[in-house]
């Protein structure tokens, strides 16, 4: 008898975990999150899961309670004798610190790649690390998949016919050339120089934006200072609009009063990390920010993974460079 497939979500992911179980067809499988009174986490599986390809959603932005209820997941799956255990992560907190570029700081990616092997996991699904290298952080297999299977097509929709892409950052550039390739479209960057971490000192833009409609282009908008920065200074170029295309939405600090604050047009993020709702409608951003799912993204890649076949599928970019 085939293994079965069963999802389950930590707390900090369920909306999304919900639409990933309906877009595959079933519905998310029953675990309780357990906490004592001084705040101790205790997952338990309310089911069998014994011989069945378990997969779990649980993104590991903050609080850090996230990744230490994913572990804890996944050492519970494991004892339970699931047949394999595969981490769903929509969001890869910690991914920044992804090398040591100064004395004496941790790197902090590696760390919790090692963490969640040495916790059970027998595979990884993400979306959009900060930096692909962190797959060879990994033990195990990877699955990396890239929101520009969901950006393409709504942007697609829209229709823009004088589009240039911008990156917002030198270290976006690779990111924002593969999709403006897909659009044989320009591109332009924004270098910027910091100060220190989320503080920008100064910033230029690098090539003509003059009567265009322009993407920036990123994988995290956390304060979104150097986002807004960097369309407030487009628009002072010449631009004559600007876009953001942003996978996860950390959105801390002033985040959601800079973007209410901001000349973008409209920031399109994803659902890997779930909006601050609240924030939302305080600075009326309802129609300011748009989030598109990845759910259905996120289903296909489980289906694919437990029936042993490749995601390649998934890449929207990679299949028009193939034609």
């Amino acid at each position: 008898m085939n293994p079965s497939v069963k999802i389950f979500s930590g707390t900090g992911s369920v909306e999304l975990a919900e639409k990933i179980a309906e877009s595959y067809g079933t519905t998310l499988g029953k675990i309780k999150i357990q906490k004592f009174s001084d705040g101790e986490i205790q997952p338990v599986f309310l089911e069998s899961i014994r011989g069945d390809y378990v997969f779990l959603v649980n993104g590991t932005f903050a609080p850090s309670e996230n990744l230490l209820e994913l572990l804890l997941m996944i050492d519970a799956a494991k004892r339970a004798s699931a047949e394999k255990i595969v981490v769903v992560l929509p969001y890869y907190g910690y991914a920044r610190q992804d090398r040591k570029d100064k004395p004496r700081v941790a790197i902090g990616s590696k760390l919790i790649a090692s963490l969640l092997e040495k916790a059970g996991a027998d595979r990884v699904i993400t979306m959009d690390l900060h930096a692909p290298q962190i797959q060879g952080f990994f033990e195990i297999p990877v699955d990396h998949l890239d929101s520009s299977a969901i950006f393409i097509p709504y942007l697609e929709h829209l229709k823009i016919k004088n589009i240039t892409f911008a990156a917002p950052d030198v270290g976006s550039t690779n990111r924002v050339r593969e999709i403006a390739s897909f659009f044989n479209a320009e591109m332009v960057i924004c270098d910027k120089h910091r100060k220190r971490a989320n503080e920008i000192a100064s910033m230029v833009v690098i090539g003509d934006v003059t009567g265009k409609d322009i993407i920036l282009v990123d994988d995290i908008i956390d304060t979104a200072g150097t986002l807004t920065k960097a369309a407030g200074l487009l628009l002072e170029k010449g631009a004559k609009s600007v876009r953001a295309l942003c996978t996860h939405p950390v959105l801390s600090g002033k985040a959601y009063e800079n973007i209410a604050n901001s000349v973008l047009t409209e920031l399109v993020v994803c659902d890997t990390i779930p909006l601050n709702k609240e924030k939302v409608a305080q600075y009326n951003l309802k129609n300011k920010i748009k989030v598109v799912t990845v759910a259905d993204l996120f289903a296909i890649a489980i289906r694919n993974a437990y029936e042993n076949r490749s995601i390649t599928s998934l890449f929207v970019h990679s299949q028009r460079r193939e034609l």
